[in-house]
């Protein structure tokens, strides 16, 4: 007994079966991850090194050269990427995508940790730390207050940091844009110098009073005591009273010598919210959380918060992840509907009664889709509900098939039990080979290598898990169902299907004779068609991943090397002052000194840095037309600032990318690097399309050099180290210990030790400077001078070699691999120094990588349908006939490409090789039939014509659901799936009305012979 037989004759177990799979996908519905985007292991990790007072060369020569040999000796490295500037290095590590992430940061931290002794001893930290896309912040929001003092502000939120944290889901909560606090020790030079204390006493004094030493413990009786020592100082009174000198008579506390109170740190790092002081707090979700619902306790306790803050502090609700998603969420329910509504239109020539049964599939297949996308640990995000409104015009086509088989077995007089049970047993192989062929189109896309593949897989997963479900259903409860409601409606159908009939008697006929009669003119069309559409692919252009289409974006500022936080400061207002000019911002966050927190999983969060600055914006609305207009008048209006880039940069789907064009140059010497990448600057400069030109290299540093007169400070009685220990207390100050009040828990201030001034050190700190000496204090002009010495700015490194690269954005409009092409041949002509080397990176570098696992899956796709249909057929003449179709697809999803201004992108091409089984399904229909049919006896041409007639009602019925459950993705006119369902539609139109010609033709010329059949 057949599996259809056995669940229409065993009709009440057919029932509890369909319950529970339906049961089981409304709970998997409930208890899903729901995100933004794909979450997946990242084997990139950041070694950052912090070598104060080093210069880049001595970072470089000291810390990242060995640590970079190290490094290179593991496994898997693919490309290690460094950046040294003035006493700090990170270290870029990446591996090949699928390694095991946690064990290469393991490996990473054990070189990196078995390194450190024979580091310099001066190098503050080596940190490793690791990358994840869970790291992204779902939510962000502001503390405003332009009056509350920053110590209060910093109390509000670490106390709102410990309550969000507290929230079911919640990762981490993290404050940011906020001087921490510390304790200011403000050095009398002069009444030091009376005293004979050196200021390096004075820091030794606190350092060893604050000493936390563990005395052990003690036992009294039965019992044992641990024994405290002074420990840690917890209030500024203690350090008031630290003894710094003594001669027997009198005690010197801290107190005589310094003014010692508590204060804000130097300001490296603020932020605004809308124009006002802010402290932002980012909000990370663990991995595999429903992001509603970690969206919802966030809420709750910030409303509850929020009623404790004093007067003067606002709570401001910035970004929140789930509005992107609920809008994605609320797009595809609008999809569904429509696919849905699209799909039932289709069906009208089944009838009523049999649409019903085919519908029926529909929502246990997604139940049961949705139900292994849960077991398999995968979340409902952008791409998995790509890929189940994908499989909403697929997983009907098999029910469609048996539905209309059924009905064309009932009409011939058998019962509707018997006609279910004979029209699924005729067609069950053809299904078979129908879904295998489509299966093996998606399953090579699950094992795309590299970043893109990881982002992209859940889409495939959620076809092929639909797909297989749909199998399922199709022999199984449709078989069932058709048993309990189809009726005879006469020998021809109902209205819809005699019309049907009539309008494929009146025009297909016709055109099937005509091209039997003529086949090689036919087949010589069809090729010129094709070659035609492959002429098209220069004309559409390539592409990687397009724009993310979200309501958010960013305004990066980047003022001139060496510039003050103040200058970076006004470029920031200006760019908050015209974003706010504009009505349709809902939010405007600026940061100045550092980047906005990670709020998207490929933009990392800038490092901090004086010249650094960058504004993040909200628009109360994305319009996929309208909002791209707006950046460019941005960005005109933001050109216009005079001494800084401010660049506006959207967020874009894929893997991160230096740039969309970057040109990378890799040398030695430093001043060759900087000569080539000048004229690959004004190359790109020079190129239509080409936007944001940057080059590393232009920016120039000067620092101050103080030159010590080494006779003259020793004739004095005093040391080298000594000048240099307060010149540095003049401008920086010198940390002497941690200061821990009740309260802070695992938090800390530093103790910071220093010359009294006001505000940010300016040159004429270097005139404050007095060295203690027996004969009274002496001016530091009186032992050194200053001078201005140039040095590097920056040192790259790309594989361990020093690089510049010179990058730039693309202009709308424009095709990022035409303009890169154009870029490349003009830098053909450029001279280049001995041992210059230069080669591409940015997008086409990351495409290269992308699209290389694509050659792979196609090849993988085509044999595996190759095989499947082998398998089925046994000839390979009907194999080749059933193949021919792959061409013909490809024509119409180029052309929908061309005639929709859309490139051939990463997602574009990801649909082309769905359409090698997509299309090929129609074909086996067509061909099982024609062979069934000349078995049975029936001349070849008539066999021909009669699979092509009776066919083509389920193939056309087939296509125009797929093409409903697609066209509303196509409307969308999202810039990452919308290529995808327009080149599918597309492919499925061209092969839908050639195939049914050619497919014909290709019979004709390679029919199998009929015992080949047997």
């Amino acid at each position: 007994m057949s599996i259809s037989a056995f669940a229409v004759r065993r009709y009440q177990l057919t029932i509890v079966v369909f319950l529970m799979l339906l049961a089981l996908g409304v709970s998997a519905l409930l208890r899903i991850p729901k995100a933004e985007d794909p979450t997946f292991p990242i084997p990139i990790f950041s070694v950052v090194g912090v070598y104060p007072g080093a210069s880049p060369t001595d970072v470089e020569k000291l810390v990242v050269d060995p640590v970079e040999a190290k490094i290179k000796a593991l496994d898997d490295v693919k490309s290690i990427k460094t950046q040294i500037d003035d006493g700090l290095a990170v270290i870029i590590v990446e591996f090949t995508a699928g390694s095991d992430a946690d064990k290469k940061y393991d490996d990473v931290l054990r070189e990196t940790n078995a390194l450190r002794p024979t580091l310099p001893g001066e190098l503050l930290s080596l940190e490793v730390q690791k990358q994840n896309a869970s790291n992204v912040a779902i939510a962000q929001v502001a503390l405003v207050s332009d009056t509350a003092p920053y110590a209060e502000l910093e109390e509000l939120a670490r106390r709102l940091e410990r309550r969000v944290e507290a929230c079911p889901g919640v990762k981490e909560a993290s404050k940011w844009a906020l001087p921490k606090q510390e304790v200011r020790v403000a050095l009398d030079l002069e009444r030091l110098a009376a005293l004979g204390i050196s200021p390096r006493e004075v820091t030794q004094a606190i350092a060893s009073t604050n000493a936390n030493i563990p005395a052990g413990s003690v036992d009294a009786g039965g019992k044992r005591f641990n024994v405290r020592t002074s420990g840690d100082f917890t209030s500024i009174a203690e350090v008031r009273d630290v003894v710094v000198a003594s001669n027997g008579a009198k005690l010197v506390k801290l107190s005589d010598v310094a003014m010692v109170d508590g204060a804000d740190e130097e300001p490296v790092y603020t932020g605004r919210y809308d124009g006002h002081r802010a402290v932002f707090l980012s909000v990370t979700s663990k991995e595999a959380q429903n992001v509603f619902r970690v969206k919802d306790a966030v809420a709750a306790e910030l409303s509850t918060f929020e009623s404790t803050l004093p007067q003067g502090v606002k709570l401001e609700r910035g970004f929140d992840q789930t509005k992107n998603v609920a809008h994605r969420l609320s797009g595809f329910t609008r999809d569904f509907v429509l696919a849905i509504a699209l799909v039932l239109l289709t069906l009208l020539p089944l009838g009523v009664r049999a649409s019903v049964v085919v519908m029926v599939s529909i929502p246990l297949s997604l139940s049961i889709g949705l139900a292994i996308l849960d077991a398999l640990g995968y979340s409902i995000n952008q791409l998995s509900i790509v890929g189940f409104v994908i499989a909403l015009g697929l997983l009907v086509d098999d029910s469609v098939v048996v539905v209309e088989n059924i009905a064309r077995v009932l009409r011939t007089g058998l019962s509707p039990r018997e006609a279910a049970i004979e029209g699924t047993k005729q067609i069950t192989v053809s299904v078979l080979g129908c879904t295998a062929t489509l299966v093996f189109a998606f399953i090579p896309l699950l094992f795309l290598p590299g970043t893109a593949g990881q982002f992209i897989r859940s889409l495939p997963l959620a076809v092929v898990a639909t797909i297989v479900a749909s199998l399922a259903v199709s022999l199984t409860i449709v078989p069932f169902l058709a048993s309990r409601l189809l009726v005879q409606e006469g020998e021809h159908g109902n209205f819809f299907l005699r019309l049907l009939n009539r309008a494929i008697e009146g025009s297909y006929r016709r055109v099937l004779e005509s091209a039997i009669a003529h086949p090689k003119s036919t087949l010589v069309f069809a090729a010129a068609l094709f070659a035609g559409s492959l002429a098209l692919v220069p004309v559409v252009g390539f592409s990687l991943f397009p724009k993310a289409g979200i309501p958010q974006f960013l305004v990066r500022v980047e003022t001139p090397e060496g510039s003050t936080l103040a200058e970076t400061d006004r470029a920031v207002r200006f760019v908050e002052s015209t974003l706010r000019d504009t009505h349709e911002m809902r939010f405007v966050m600026a940061n100045v000194g550092k980047g906005n927190p990670q709020v998207y999983y490929n933009v990392a969060q800038k490092n901090e840095k004086a010249d650094v600055g960058e504004v993040f914006a909200e628009l109360e609305h994305f319009d996929p037309i309208e909002s791209p207009k707006l950046y460019d008048e941005l960005r005109e209006r933001l050109a216009s600032y005079p001494g800084a880039k401010l660049e506006l940069k959207e967020f874009e789907n894929g893997p991160p990318v230096d740039a969309p064009i970057a040109i990378r140059i890799i040398g030695d010497d430093l001043g060759d690097l900087a000569s080539v990448a000048s004229d690959v600057e004004g190359i790109l400069s020079a190129t239509p399309g080409t936007l944001y030109v940057k080059n590393p290299s232009r920016d120039k540093k000067t620092d101050l050099r103080v030159v010590i007169d080494r006779e003259r400070v020793g004739m004095l009685g005093a040391s080298v180290a000594d000048v240099d220990g307060l010149v540095r207390m003049a401008v920086a100050g010198v940390s002497a210990g941690k200061f821990r009040k009740a309260g802070m828990g695992d938090e800390s201030e530093d103790i910071h030790v220093l010359l009294p001034r006001a505000g940010r050190p300016t040159v004429d700190a270097l005139d404050r400077v007095v060295i203690p000496a027996p004969s009274g204090p002496v001016p530091l002009a009186e032992v050194a001078h200053v001078e201005l010495e140039a040095s590097p700015s920056t040192i790259r490194h790309f594989n361990r070699e020093r690089s510049v690269t010179v990058s730039a954005s693309v202009k709308t409009g424009f095709n990022t691999d035409r303009v890169t092409k154009e870029a490349l041949a003009k830098l053909g002509g450029v001279k280049l120094p001995p041992g210059v080397r230069v080669e591409a990176a940015g997008e086409i570098e990351s495409r290269k990588e992308s699209f290389g696992g694509l050659g792979a899956a196609v090849i993988i796709a085509a044999f595996g349908v190759l095989a499947v249909l082998v398998l089925e057929f046994r000839t390979f003449k009907s194999t080749l006939i059933v193949a021919s179709v792959i061409p013909l697809g490809i024509v119409g999803g180029i052309v929908a490409l061309f005639l929709s201004h859309n490139t051939l992108s990463f997602t574009a091409s990801i649909g082309f090789i769905a359409l090698i089984g997509i299309e090929v399904k129609n074909s086996i229909l067509l061909v099982d039939f024609t062979n069934q049919l000349r078995k049975e006896g029936v001349a070849l041409d008539e066999a021909i014509r009669r699979a092509g007639e009776i066919r083509f009602v389920p193939i056309l019925l087939t296509t125009l659901t797929a093409l409903g459950g697609l066209v509303p993705l196509a409307l969308e006119h999202s810039s990452l799936y919308s290529p995808l369902a327009i080149v599918i539609m597309g492919g499925l139109i061209s092969s839908t009305v050639l195939t049914r010609i050619v497919t014909p033709v290709m019979y004709k010329l390679l029919a199998p012979e009929v015992a080949e059949l047997s």
